[in-house]
C-alpha cells in the first residue's frame, strides 16, 4: 500500500456514514411515487451502492408537514417487498423508518438491521419491546407535535437545550426498558416542528448533541428551510444539502441521511481531507 492509499484510508475513517433515503411512498415531499415497484427499488439500490452508500433507510409512510398517516397494513405492503429486494442484492445495513411496532418487527424479520423512529418510541407503546428484543441500533428523533401539526407554530425558549433535555429523558427511559444506551443514535429532527432559525441553531450547535456521548444523525436533505434561505425548489436543493453535509462532517456528525449519495460522498470526502 503506497502513501496515497494510506492517506485515503485515514481520510475515509474520519467521514460520517452516508444513509441513503429510499421512500416507497406515493406522497413523500421529494421523491414520492418514484420507487414503488421492485424494479424501481432494485435500480435505486444498485445506484446507491455504486455511489458508496453505507446504510439504506426504507420508509413507507410520508412524514412531510401535514402528511396524513397510513394504516399498518398499507405501510407493511410498501416496505417489506422493498427490504426483501434489498436483501437479494446486498447485506448492507438497512434501517426501517417507522413509528409502528409491528412494522418494525416484520421489517427486522425481513432483513432490516436498525429502527429509525421519528417519534422516539412514543407513538406505539409496543415499540420499546420490539427494539429491546434485537441487538441493532435505534435512531430516536426529536419532533415537536406530529407531522400533521408540527409546522403550525413551533416555539422554543432555547431549541438546542430543549432538544438535549428531551434526549436525556428518552435515553434514561429507554434504558429502563432494557435498551442499551450504546445502541441509541440521536437525530435532532431538522424540519420537524422547527422554524428556519431553529434549524440553523441545530446545525450550528452539533457539539451540544455530541456531549450526550452518542452518535448523531442529521437529516437535512432537500428540506424546505433551504427554499426559505435560497429560494430553491426541491429538485435544486442537492448542492446546498451537500454543503451542509460537509459542514456537519466538520462538526463530528456520525450519519448523514440524504437523497443524493454521490454528491454527499464528494462533499464529506473533501471535508475529511481538509
Amino acid at each position: 500500500m503506497d502513501l496515497f492509499e494510506k492517506r485515503m484510508m485515514m481520510i475515509k475513517k474520519k467521514m460520517p456514514r452516508i444513509m441513503g433515503i429510499l421512500n416507497v411512498t406515493p406522497d413523500s415531499f421529494s421523491d414520492g411515487g418514484s420507487f414503488c415497484s421492485r424494479e424501481d427499488v432494485r435500480a435505486m439500490v444498485e445506484r446507491m451502492l455504486a455511489q458508496g452508500v453505507d446504510i439504506i433507510d426504507v420508509g413507507g409512510e410520508s412524514t412531510r408537514p401535514f402528511a396524513k398517516p397510513v394504516s399498518e397494513r398499507e405501510e407493511l405492503r410498501r416496505v417489506i417487498p422493498a427490504i426483501e429486494t434489498i436483501r437479494k442484492i446486498t447485506d448492507i445495513p438497512v434501517s426501517i423508518d417507522t413509528s409502528k411496532a409491528e412494522v418494525a418487527r416484520q421489517a427486522l424479520a425481513a432483513g432490516a438491521t436498525m429502527v429509525n423512529d421519528i417519534s422516539a418510541l412514543r407513538n406505539d407503546p409496543a415499540m420499546a419491546s420490539v427494539v429491546a428484543g434485537y441487538n441493532g441500533p435505534v435512531i430516536i428523533m426529536h419532533m415537536q407535535g406530529t407531522p400533521g401539526d408540527m409546522q403550525v407554530n413551533p416555539r422554543y425558549d432555547n431549541v438546542v437545550a430543549e432538544i438535549c433535555a428531551f434526549f436525556a429523558e428518552r435515553i434514561a427511559w429507554m434504558q429502563q426498558q432494557g435498551i442499551e444506551k450504546s445502541r441509541i443514535v440521536l437525530d435532532p429532527g431538522i424540519g420537524f416542528g422547527k422554524t428556519l432559525d431553529h434549524n440553523l441553531a441545530i446545525l450550528g450547535n452539533i457539539a451540544a448533541f455530541k456531549q450526550l456521548g452518542l452518535p448523531v444523525l442529521i437529516g437535512h436533505s432537500r428540506k424546505s428551510f433551504l427554499d426559505k434561505l435560497l429560494g430553491l425548489p426541491v429538485d435544486k436543493r442537492d448542492c446546498p444539502t451537500a454543503v451542509i453535509s460537509a459542514l456537519c462532517a466538520g462538526q463530528g456528525v456520525d450519519i448523514l441521511r440524504v437523497h443524493d449519495v454521490a454528491l454527499t460522498r464528494q462533499a464529506v470526502l473533501l471535508a475529511a481531507a481538509l
